[in-house]
């Protein structure tokens, strides 16, 4: 694995010595995997251009009074290289690099492409933590069987996940076929708070959190957010969280949860603004500060 030098890493970190495999507490993986997308094309750009926006990123958090990067220590790996690999092959490459992070005892953060790379994650954190639970923020439910005829689809990474046996909690969702609903009320483990439901008060947010095991994986799917915050994504819907719903989540669940990690997918770039990058590289942090004020890294 080979680790960017310190101006090329998340945040441009002008500690160069707390950007090293060694010393940092925490690492980002770059996963520009995209075979699937059925909309717009480009989530492959997404990893690098979060990575580049997060250069213009704050140091001090005004909420959290600190600057949270003295705390942890960022490391940021050159991208994945995904040439000949797709469905299973590419998810076991995802899975394998996941896995050496976390037996270094890193946690890790996994700015992907598609949505189908969270499969590959849970892959290697379900070995680690057999009783995770997965959080999807989320405009979609992700839970088809299939889509094009490809289980190894974005529109099926949840399916897969939900093959694992992982309980889920998605937050947002706004778009799914009649199956995907008939799957959710028929299942166990898997618990959904559509975004129409998120409006009223703040209830949903600890009422979400109580179906979470005591260990939690976070995807973050940036079409969860309305479009207003995040406009360039693969699959965009109207509606969503706004960037308080969102925050006021991340940070409840790191108050009552032991979060082991986390990614942010589907990011699709577009010339004419930066504005969805920068918020998901925000965002990123914001998350990251939470969770080394709560003690998780």
């Amino acid at each position: 694995m080979k680790v960017l030098n310190a101006e090329d890493g998340f945040l441009a970190l002008p500690n160069a010595e707390l950007t090293t495999l060694e010393n940092a507490k925490v690492v980002i993986q770059q996963v520009p995997y995209e075979f699937t997308s059925s909309y717009i094309a480009g989530s492959d750009k997404g990893p690098q251009a979060m990575i580049d926006a997060s250069h213009f990123v704050e140091f001090y958090d005004e909420e959290l009074d600190q600057e949270t990067y003295k705390n942890i220590g960022i490391a940021t790996l050159e991208a994945i290289n995904f040439e000949g690999l797709v469905d299973e092959n590419a998810m076991v490459a995802i899975a394998n690099q996941t896995r050496e992070l976390l037996q270094k005892d890193k946690f890790v953060v996994s700015l992907g492409a598609e949505h189908t790379v969270t499969n590959g994650f849970i892959r290697a954190y379900k070995e680690k933590y057999p009783t995770i639970s997965v959080l999807q923020i989320d405009a979609h439910s992700d839970l088809r069987q299939e889509y094009n005829g490809n289980p190894y689809s974005h529109a099926s990474v949840m399916a897969r996940i939900n093959d694992m046996g992982v309980n889920l909690v998605q937050v947002g969702i706004r778009a799914q076929c009649i199956e995907e609903s008939q799957l959710i009320k028929s299942s166990p483990i898997i618990n959904t708070w559509y975004a129409h439901m998120l409006d009223k008060d703040d209830k949903w947010i600890d009422d979400c959190i109580d179906k979470l095991g005591d260990i939690v994986y976070v995807s973050i799917d940036a079409d969860g957010f309305d479009p207003s915050i995040v406009p360039a994504v693969g699959t965009a819907e109207p509606g969503g969280l706004s960037w308080q719903q969102g925050t006021k989540l991340l940070k409840r669940l790191c108050e009552r949860k032991k979060v082991v990690g986390f990614d942010i997918v589907e990011i699709a770039p577009r010339e004419v603004d930066i504005i969805s990058e920068f918020a998901m590289a925000k965002l990123c942090y914001k998350f990251l500060g939470y969770l080394n004020t709560n003690n998780h890294i």
